[in-house]
């Protein structure tokens, strides 16, 4: 049996009304309508720490003029960032654009497991049409040129914050997943590690950085670690030789994505018609 790997996605009530609210406040301001927000850092990957920001990203839809003008609108909403709370969001129409070319980040959303809010309808048809849609090529390619990056710039020196190695093994993690034709890869990083995972000295050696990572602060350091670096070392080694095990993108799916923002658009513009004064 597989070792549990340690996970905490630590959010109070109390904040997630604070979140609702700044929802709230964001569809008044802007006329537009939130369909999903979810918290997309370290506390959905499941390895906050006691300092960690609230990453809240959110997907809204638009009324109806604003997909009708000539010059495209702004397509994201971004607060400043006001305390613990990083918030920010993407149009529905850039959110399907970047649907339709697989997007990691967009399908991390969809599985994160702290969700603020969703149109149960909706979201079940985003996650469905992400699921089909999913290119297995283009997901390995990010997941791996992220490993390399932040590899490169973060882990060469004696000296390398906890958080670091997490950035490193996440993104290996979920190539390997990918690379085993599991299809998108979930952002709970426990549920990476524990479904591609089965040395139990490196297991141990996870939960132990886990563990103090979860009780420092977000800058904490401390000496490398030998038995990860060496593991993430091979592991990108070896990644670097599966691309071409990896089945061909599905087939594009426009029309459907062009379907369900038609649909979308318009159900939000009758219910802001028939809510009006």
């Amino acid at each position: 049996m597989t070792e549990t790997i340690l996970s905490a996605h630590p959010v109070s009530d109390t904040m997630r009304q604070t979140v609702l609210g700044v929802l709230a406040d964001i569809e008044s301001r802007h006329d537009v309508q939130v369909l999903f927000a979810c918290e997309s850092g370290s506390r959905g990957w499941g390895f906050a720490s006691p300092d960690s920001d609230y990453d809240v990203r959110f997907i809204y839809v638009n009324r109806l003029p604003w997909y009708l003008r000539v010059e495209p609108g702004r397509d994201v909403i971004e607060q400043p960032i006001s305390g613990e709370l990083d918030v920010n969001g993407w149009d529905l129409r850039k959110a399907l654009q970047l649907l339709r070319d697989s997007n990691p980040t967009l399908l991390e959303w969809l599985r994160s497991p702290i969700v603020y809010w969703q149109n149960d309808a909706t979201t079940h048809r985003l996650r469905t049409l992400a699921e089909t849609g999913f290119s297995a090529v283009r997901g390995y390619h990010h997941y791996v040129s992220m490993a390399k990056k932040n590899f490169r710039e973060h882990l060469q020196g004696d000296e390398v914050r906890y958080k670091k190695y997490l950035y490193v093994l996440r993104p290996l993690l979920a190539a390997r997943w990918i690379s085993e034709g599991k299809g998108v890869p979930p952002m709970r990083f426990a549920e990476l590690a524990q479904s591609t995972l089965q040395d139990k000295e490196l297991i141990a050696e996870i939960n132990r950085l886990l563990e103090v990572k979860m009780r420092a602060g977000e800058a904490a350091t401390s000496p490398r670690w030998e038995g990860l670096h060496a593991f993430i070392t091979s592991e990108l080694a070896v990644a670097q030789n599966k691309v071409h095990t990896l089945p061909a993108a599905p087939p594009g799916n426009a029309p459907a994505l062009d379907h369900f923002l038609y649909e979308t658009v318009m159900l939000n513009e009758a219910r802001a018609t028939s809510s009006a004064p």
